[in-house]
């Protein structure tokens, strides 16, 4: 079962005081926002993580030996 994200309030001297342990809330899923006198200012959110696109590393492999995938001599016994 997942869990639910929490939604806590921090204020600026709390914050910078625990702000790793903050970030780390934040990416596990809840949400945490940083305030002034009890006003809220910003919200603590992740960044999406990069989307990687296939082929991009197409013509980078410059040399394959022509073995490449046979069994390494050290593995032999075990074949």
């Amino acid at each position: 079962m997942a869990r639910k994200p929490r939604s806590r309030q921090y204020n600026i001297a709390e914050a910078k005081a625990h702000l790793s342990s903050l970030v780390r809330q934040t990416l596990s899923g809840d949400e945490v926002i940083i305030a002034k006198d009890n006003k809220p200012l910003v919200k603590l959110v992740p960044l999406p993580a990069p989307r990687r696109k296939p082929g991009t590393a197409k013509g980078l492999v410059l040399y394959m030996s022509p073995d490449f995938d046979e069994p390494l001599e050290d593995f032999k016994d075990y074949m």
